[in-house]
């Protein structure tokens, strides 16, 4: 049971950091803010999306996977 609340977790985790990788925050018209040689959005954007995929992966270490051999067992 507590592996499907922490993969229900993870899988609310990724929903959050899609929203945040959309830059909804930035006002119209603003200049972009440049960090490594990238603009601001584009940065956040990356480091959700790397966040999105690691989440991801422990969300599939944590889902049970059954064979269909396993399953016609029963």
């Amino acid at each position: 049971m507590r592996r499907r609340r922490v993969r229900c977790f993870l899988l609310a985790g990724i929903g959050v950091l899609y929203a945040v990788s959309v830059p909804w925050y930035r006002a119209s018209g603003a200049p972009p803010v440049v960090v490594l040689g990238l603009p601001d959005w584009v940065l956040v954007a990356f480091v959700c999306y790397v966040g999105v995929a690691v989440m991801n992966a422990a969300a599939w270490l944590l889902t049970d996977v059954r064979d269909s051999e396993e399953e016609d067992a029963r």
